[in-house]
């Protein structure tokens, strides 16, 4: 193995000349030498008028003699200086004719343009129209292919139904069970702050029961969901696109929309009631570990405070909202996916948007029903 010898650059100035000697081997793996000094003495403002090479100590080179050189020759010539190349090696002359056969064509390099902001605006409005569009064109494909099973007419498998049920449900369980137990026990807490002031410890229970089945208890099983299930139904429908096996079911005369997406609904549409409801008790739970754990309640007494303050309206009205959340979900992964483009990195784009997409219409929901019971009085 050959050793090499440190590649440098030594300066020095004769009149209106700036010679540079080049010395050592100039191959990667080298440590490159710093050219701050040549392009110093090139752009102090000083009378040099050429710039000139040594390489009577140069040794081995590669590509990184050629990267060095063309910095320094781009750069006298930005200064206006002229560079003489002739004292370099034949090879490196012929690299350099090369570099610099065809000039550099304008407009090449990327340049950042300031966009206005109209322009910002009507783009974005543009695209919002385009999304409500294709929005509101899916839920009519939905429906119709709803319509056609209400007539026995929608052709899908009852295997994938009962396939996708199993994904979306008890294969959820575990994180909902987790997530819908720490905010039972965020609620007590929070509300235990307040409560102890006036020695109401008790009503926690009435908190954490209310809080969890009129709001907390679907809106977490519904976020879980969206960035669960949502995403896994516009990664699976995004890959089938990229593969073609979408264009492949149209060929053999299947409805993509009856048979892939028909059956994601309705297990969404059947399971969240039911997580929120399981979501509620692990909240209640929760609640219930942090009162009697740490505040002057037994188990008792905060079962019959939850039992009172709980009815059965604020349990379907929870239902109702998770069903609806459940909907929205299954609507926003699909069409997600049904939209995805033909490659690798739009499959991941359908599932981050269809999280997005889901989250959004699930909290634009909630606050639509929230006050719609606020104003009837539920």
């Amino acid at each position: 193995m050959t050793d090499n010898f440190p590649c440098e650059i030594k300066v020095s100035r004769q009149e209106h000349t700036l010679k540079a000697a080049i010395v050592g081997d100039w191959v990667m793996g080298s440590e490159p030498p710093a050219l701050e000094a040549v392009l110093t003495q090139l752009g102090d403002g000083s009378d040099i008028k050429q710039l000139v090479f040594s390489t009577e100590s140069l040794g081995r080179w590669d590509s990184l003699l050629m990267t060095e050189l063309i910095r320094l020759i781009d750069y006298g010539a930005k200064q206006g200086i002229q560079v003489d190349t002739t004292t370099l090696p034949e090879g490196i002359q012929g690299l350099l004719s090369l570099v610099y056969a065809v000039p550099e064509r304008v407009g090449a390099r990327r340049q950042e343009v300031k966009t206005p902001w109209f322009e910002i605006i009507g783009k974005g409005g543009i695209r919002i129209y385009n999304d409500a569009q294709a929005l509101v064109t899916f839920i009519g494909e939905t429906a119709l292919s709803i319509a056609a099973l209400t007539r026995g007419k929608a052709r899908f498998r009852w295997v994938d139904l009962w396939t996708y049920i199993q994904d979306c449900g008890p294969s959820a369980l575990p994180i909902v069970t987790l997530i819908s137990l720490l905010v039972g026990l965020i609620l007590a807490f929070v509300g235990a702050v307040q409560l102890a002031l006036f020695g109401a410890q008790i009503y926690i229970a009435d908190l954490v029961g209310l809080g969890m089945t009129r709001e907390m208890g679907g809106l977490m099983a519904a976020i879980i969901m969206s960035g669960r299930t949502g995403a896994a139904y516009a990664a699976q429908l995004g890959t089938m696109q990229v593969n073609s096996e979408i264009d492949a079911l149209k060929t053999m005369g299947f409805e993509p929309m009856e048979f892939l997406v028909l059956p994601r609904i309705l297990a969404l549409i059947l399971i969240m009631p039911l997580l929120c409801l399981y979501a509620d008790l692990m909240g209640i739970i929760g609640g219930a570990l942090v009162t009697v754990s740490f505040f002057d309640v037994s188990l008792v007494e905060y079962l019959n405070r939850t039992a009172n303050a709980v009815h059965i309206p604020d349990f379907i009205i929870g239902v109702v909202k998770c069903a609806v959340f459940g909907v929205l979900i299954a609507l926003s992964g699909c069409m997600r996916g049904m939209q995805c483009g033909r490659s690798a990195s739009a499959v991941g784009d359908a599932a981050t948007s269809a999280v997005v997409t889901g989250i959004v219409f699930i909290v634009i929901a909630d606050s639509l029903m929230t006050v719609i019971c606020n104003r009837l009085g539920i």
